[in-house]
């Protein structure tokens, strides 16, 4: 981790909206849904929010440009589930849909918490998301095409939430809390570490802010190799509780549970 490196990651961190994100209603194409991954990273964005498509959910890594590692995705079985859980977290939803109440994507407030939706490239929003969503919006055309590409038609979108929240001195200052910062400090810092723990189900270890390098990364390897070495296995025979004594004992931790 170089000081120039660690200084970028922080200064992006610095910068990103955690209460402003982007919503696809079955999104099917694995590019466009990785270029609106990209879009979400370029424009200052912490979180994407993905309804899995019938197919299932991937970014074409060549298409990301790596930004799915920089941006945090959520997927979600259902629009139903997905709006409860971001209504629930005070966001406004704006809908990429034309429809007789829908404004210029201009109008709409980006500076208050809220969540662009973007739907599917043949049926576009889905009518129940569309039908919960607080605003419609749309980008005039002057064209004969009647819409752009849902990676495209969100980029510009975005682009303005990032003008308006510029504007209102909301890069200004870091706004992700302390626990996302750290957790995401953690994993830009140690990408090869922060794989390794999740693979395992590990906590992560402690990092030292100031260089990005873990505070002691020999100790740390020597507790999880114990701690592996240690650990049941799927064909140890089982063991039989013994009978309680009359007298108070200290159980030792096992060393799986330690810590």
């Amino acid at each position: 981790m170089t000081p120039e490196r660690l200084a970028r990651i922080k200064e992006t961190l610095n910068t990103r909206q955690p209460d402003l994100s982007v919503l696809t209603d079955q999104v099917h194409k694995p590019r466009n849904l990785s270029a609106i991954i990209r879009s979400c990273d370029a424009f200052g964005l912490a979180n994407m929010h993905v309804v899995w498509p019938k197919e299932g959910f991937r970014a074409f890594r060549k298409t990301a440009g790596g930004s799915y590692n920089w941006v945090t995705t959520h997927t979600y079985r259902s629009m139903d589930e997905a709006i409860e859980s971001l209504k629930g977290q005070g966001h406004k939803l704006y809908a990429a849909q034309l429809s007789n109440r829908a404004i210029d994507f201009r109008e709409a407030d980006y500076t208050v918490p809220c969540t662009v939706i973007m739907g599917n490239e043949v049926d576009g929003v889905s009518a129940d998301a569309a039908a919960q969503a607080d605003e419609h919006i749309v980008i005039p055309m002057m064209g004969m095409v009647e819409s752009l590409n849902v990676s495209s038609a969100c980029a510009i979108v975005l682009s303005e939430a990032q003008r308006q929240r510029k504007l209102a001195g909301m890069f200004d200052q870091r706004r992700l809390p302390d626990d996302e910062y750290n957790r995401l400090l953690f994993r830009w810092c140690q990408p090869t570490v922060k794989r390794y723990c999740d693979d395992r189900n590990l906590p992560y270890p402690p990092i030292d802010p100031e260089t990005g390098e873990l505070i002691d990364g020999v100790g740390w390897m020597q507790e999880v190799r114990k701690l592996r070495a240690n650990r049941p296995r799927w064909d140890d025979e089982p063991i039989t509780p013994r009978e309680p004594q009359d007298t108070a004992e200290a159980v030792p931790a096992k060393p799986w549970e330690a810590g």
